[in-house]
């Protein structure tokens, strides 16, 4: 009986650790620098846009608001 126990304990304590979470860093996230400054990486840069400029970031966020992610314009009518 008493291994059993142990037994049963070691394997909650075994599945309890499996559900810890990691911890979370900021990497990749500069807040010293305004969202329009960019992440100066190619891959993430919209056609259009050019790194901070406040007005094309303005007008990239408009433009992506109405086309992108409005879902009345993109429902099929």
């Amino acid at each position: 009986m008493r291994s059993i126990l142990l037994t049963s304990a070691v394997i909650a304590s075994l599945g309890l650790s499996a559900c810890g979470e990691k911890a979370q860093d900021r990497a990749g996230i500069r807040s010293d620098q305004p969202a329009q400054a960019g992440t100066g990486v190619a891959a993430f840069t919209a056609e259009g846009w050019k790194a901070g400029d406040h007005a094309s970031w303005s007008n990239q966020l408009k433009a992506r608001a109405n086309y992108g992610m409005n879902d009345h314009l993109r429902a099929p009518k």
